[in-house]
């Protein structure tokens, strides 16, 4: 068994959830008398924005690298990162990280291709939704990506950074999010809509319009517990 090393943070609200999903995931495998071994760092999610707002790329690469020394030094074998965000800077990050990292956005493609999906929407922080590394990936699967509206990124953007990141989950929002995506499926033509920030599912718990929702979260999971169960 691997020991799983994970940065969190970005936000918290988010990190307990992974935290949760690793338990429950490892006990269906191993039985619930087991649990596995997990390092959790928990970094500033202001000071990521911040650098990220400011597209300091170098800088985010340095600060999440930072986090990811921390793990391995803490004897974590792999690392994840409990956000989409922080992707943006996967490649420049894994080629320096002294362990092996899980990308949500490679395993979400996967996924996405598992349900034979070619056109998805993706919902996010701004900074996901404006930035092209999640088209780059799934590219790779002949998937295309559809982003919502600017007004309707920035409302996204405001709930996530005044409602939801501080676990504030109101009907209202949900709604205002589920008419995004009606808008997206009846003018977009979209199969699928991706989650693609870990808080998302706190307050979109659910497939609606009969159309999958990817829970980037949950599927990050499971492929980290695969990894830590995988014989070396």
């Amino acid at each position: 068994m691997k020991k799983i090393g994970m940065i969190g943070g970005f936000g918290p609200e988010s990190t307990l959830e992974y935290y949760r999903l690793i338990i429950d995931k490892y006990r269906q495998q191993r039985g619930e008398g087991s649990l596995p071994e997990i390092v959790i760092y928990s970094m500033d999610m202001y000071t990521l924005l911040t650098l990220v707002e400011q597209e300091r790329w170098e800088d985010v690469t340095e600060f999440l690298l930072k986090g990811v020394n921390t793990l391995h030094k803490a004897g974590a074998d792999f690392g994840i990162i409990s956000a989409n965000t922080p992707h943006i800077v996967y490649d420049r990050l894994k080629s320096a990280s002294s362990i092996p990292l899980i990308s949500i956005v490679e395993e979400t493609s996967k996924k996405a291709n598992e349900l034979g999906l070619q056109r998805v929407g993706l919902l996010g922080t701004s900074f996901t939704m404006r930035a092209s590394f999640f088209q780059k990936v799934f590219t790779w699967n002949n998937i295309s990506i559809v982003v919502p509206s600017k007004k309707e990124q920035d409302y996204i953007q405001q709930k996530l950074m005044t409602e939801i990141e501080f676990g504030q989950f109101f009907e209202e929002t949900r709604n205002g999010l589920l008419t995004i995506v009606k808008r997206m499926i009846d003018e977009d033509l979209i199969e699928g809509l991706i989650l693609g920030c870990t808080e998302l599912p706190l307050i979109l718990t659910k497939d609606e319009y009969n159309i999958p929702f990817l829970n980037t979260t949950k599927i990050h999971v499971e492929s980290a517990i695969r990894y830590c169960l995988m014989e070396d």
